[in-house]
C-alpha cells in the first residue's frame, strides 16, 4: 500500500487542529450538526446531480483503491516481458502458453495469450490500445466526481454561513449571544473549504495519478508484447522499455555499475 494519501490527510488535519488549539480555540466547537449535514450531505447530493448513478457507484468503488492500492511497479513488468521475450526467441511463442496462465497481471496475460494465438500485430496493438483508453476514460470519470465535489463544497459552506447569518440577524434582541452565533455561522464555510481541500480534491488527484501510472505500465506492456511477438532481441527489448520510463534507465545503469 502507498501510504502517502493517509499521511498527507493526517498531516493536514494536524496542522489545522493544531493551529486552532495554539490560537486558543476549541476543536469540538466546529462539530455542529447543522453545518456538517449541510456541507457533507449537500456536497454528495450536488455531486450525484452532476453525474450519472453509474459514475457515482464507480467513483465510490474506486475510493478504497485510491488509498489502499500500491503504486504499480513497471520495472517488474519489464523484467517479466524480457524474460518472456528471451524464452520466446529460444523456444517460440507457443512455448509461453504455460507461462501465460501463471501471470497475475491481467493486461499482460490477455495480451500474451492473444499473441500466442497468432493475432495480427496491428490488431493486437489496436485491441490493447483500446483497453488502455477505456481504463483511462473510466478513471477520469471517477476522478471527475470527486473533483466536482471539491468545487461544490466551498459554495455549500457559504450557503450554510448565509443561512446561519440570516438567523443571527433575525435575533438581534440579545446582543450577548451575537459573538457566539456569528462564530458558529462561519463553521459551515470552514467545513466546506476543509472537505474540498483536504479530502475531495486530493482524492481526485490521487485517482488520476494512479491512473496515469497504471496506464504508463500498460503502454510499456503493449510495446513489450509487440516486440516479443516480432522476435526482437531481449536485451534491446529491455532497453527500449526502460527508455519509456523516467527512472528506469538510471536504475539499469546503477545495476550494471554494481555488477
Amino acid at each position: 500500500m502507498d501510504p502517502s494519501g493517509f499521511i498527507g490527510i493526517v498531516l493536514a488535519l494536524v496542522a489545522i487542529f493544531g493551529a486552532m488549539i495554539i490560537e486558543g480555540g476549541e476543536p469540538a466547537s466546529i462539530f455542529l450538526p447543522g453545518p456538517l449535514i449541510l456541507v457533507w450531505l449537500g456536497t454528495i447530493g450536488a455531486g450525484i446531480a452532476g453525474n450519472t448513478l453509474k459514475d457515482v457507484k464507480g467513483s465510490f468503488a474506486a475510493l478504497p483503491k485510491a488509498f489502499m492500492a500500491s503504486a504499480p511497479d513497471p520495472g517488474a513488468t519489464i523484467d517479466t516481458v524480457v524474460s518472456l521475450a528471451d524464452r520466446a526467441r529460444r523456444e517460440g511463442l507457443l512455448a509461453l502458453e504455460d507461462a501465460a496462465r501463471t501471470i497475475d497481471d491481467q493486461f499482460l496475460r490477455g495480451g500474451l495469450q492473444a499473441a500466442i494465438d497468432g493475432t495480427d500485430p496491428e490488431d493486437l496493438r489496436m485491441i490493447l490500445e483500446d483497453k488502455i483508453a477505456t481504463k483511462r476514460t473510466a478513471d477520469r470519470g471517477h476522478a471527475k466526481y470527486f473533483a466536482d465535489m471539491g468545487g461544490y463544497a466551498p459554495t455549500l459552506g457559504i450557503i450554510g454561513t448565509v443561512i446561519a447569518l440570516v438567523h443571527v440577524l433575525s435575533n438581534l434582541s440579545d446582543p450577548s449571544t451575537l459573538g457566539e452565533s456569528i462564530a458558529g455561522a462561519f463553521v459551515a464555510t470552514l467545513w466546506g473549504l476543509l472537505s474540498a481541500n483536504i479530502l475531495w480534491l486530493p482524492v481526485a488527484s490521487r485517482i488520476k495519478r494512479f491512473s496515469d501510472l497504471e496506464c504508463a505500465q500498460m503502454e510499456v506492456t503493449l510495446e513489450g508484447l509487440l516486440a516479443l511477438q516480432a522476435g526482437a532481441n531481449p536485451r534491446l527489448v529491455g532497453e527500449r522499455l526502460r527508455s519509456m520510463l523516467p527512472d528506469e534507465p538510471a536504475k539499469a545503469e546503477k545495476q550494471e555499475e554494481a555488477a
